[in-house]
């Protein structure tokens, strides 16, 4: 008899729709949807996926509580092996779905869990330390390498066997640390890691070292009465038709756009390009975004200097923290150019 497996997926993977169907309550349906197909391949007999739940990205993060309750009573009638979410890639709020609720399977109903994801993906942090999340690739480009790793791990767990160290199974790294016998003892390992190292040759350390990323805070601004304001955001807000044609998902550069004379971004002047969210209030002001008018207002009644001439702007939707840092190292000289002196920034 052949393990039992419910799967988890949004309503992009389900091919329902996109941002337009974000808002679609959970349903379950009998046997595969949509990446199932793969994973029912590469399980090759010793698993079936009797059951898919979906739900949209927006549903779940509007009405968690309730999704949560409805999702975990689908699965429970289904008395499965085994539960997959994903895998999300770096869609994050799919991400933050898939950690959620396969924490909630795991704690309620006592089901092994996986669920895969993009080590920048912010349900990664949120998940990491109680579910095992396999790391995959930036996109859906990637869906048949995520599947080649998340299904022999998939069937370990259902199986109820022993889940070896991160870098042998492909999940991100959890804290969880076991002591085993090496091969090799560790000063023949340390040597061989240095000449690799000095050949400028690929090598993996033992113990990678933890990158925080500490940002100090600036001290507060002494006269915002006479302070140039500038605006910033990865909200993805842009002159109608957007120009320069920012990606809606993993963004390659940001705009600049003049707004000298601007008190109010119009439905008919501006819009957002951004793809992770829904984007009708956006559009319809984007001043919800990137609030121009009420900085017009502070700047009126003499609470701001002014407001900057210029404003800079991005898609945060599944652009990597490095591209975003190298975005912000460009336009910061700018503004301090420009004798700027504080910068708000609006996300979505």
């Amino acid at each position: 008899m052949s393990l039992r497996i419910v799967h988890y997926i949004n309503q992009f993977f389900a091919q329902i729709g996109g941002e337009e169907k974000a808002d679609i309550p959970a349903e379950l349906r009998e046997g595969i949807v949509g990446p199932g197909s793969a994973f029912q391949a590469a399980f090759k007999g010793e698993a079936e996926i009797v059951a898919t739940i979906i739900c949209g990205d927006s549903y779940f993060g509007e009405n968690e509580s309730k999704a949560k309750a409805e999702i975990i009573e689908m699965v429970k009638g289904q008395k499965p092996d085994l539960f997959i979410a994903g895998p999300a890639f770096n869609a994050g709020r799919y991400g933050y779905a898939c950690g959620t609720i396969a924490k909630a399977v795991k704690e309620e109903l006592g089901i092994p869990v996986l669920t895969g994801m993009y080590i920048e993906n912010p349900g990664v942090d949120q998940a990491k330390n109680d579910v095992l999340i396999v790391s995959t690739k930036n996109s859906a480009a990637g869906m048949r390498d995520a599947v080649s790793k998340m299904a022999p791990l998939a069937l370990k767990l259902a199986k109820g066997e022993p889940i070896g160290a991160s870098i042998e199974e492909g999940y991100i790294p959890n804290g969880v640390r076991v002591n085993f016998f090496e091969k090799e003892r560790g000063s023949q390992r340390a040597v061989n890691m240095l000449l690799k190292k000095l050949a400028g040759k690929p090598f993996t350390t033992e113990y990678p070292m933890p990158n925080f990323d500490r940002v100090e805070p600036n001290p507060a601004v002494k006269d915002l009465a006479h302070a140039t304001i500038a605006l910033v955001t990865s909200g993805g807000i842009v002159p109608k038709g957007n120009p320069d044609h920012i990606e809606s998902s993993s963004a390659s550069h940001y705009g600049k756009y003049d707004i000298e004379g601007v008190t109010d971004l119009t439905e008919a002047t501006y819009e957002t390009a951004h793809g992770g969210y829904d984007p009708v209030y956006a559009n319809q002001d984007a001043d919800r975004v990137l609030p121009v008018d009420v900085l017009r207002d502070m700047e009126k009644e003499g609470k701001i200097g002014k407001l900057h001439r210029y404003f800079y702007t991005t898609v945060g939707n599944g652009t990597a923290v490095a591209s975003s840092a190298g975005f912000a190292a460009e336009y910061a000289q700018e503004l301090l150019k420009d004798n700027v002196q504080a910068v708000i920034l609006t996300s979505t």
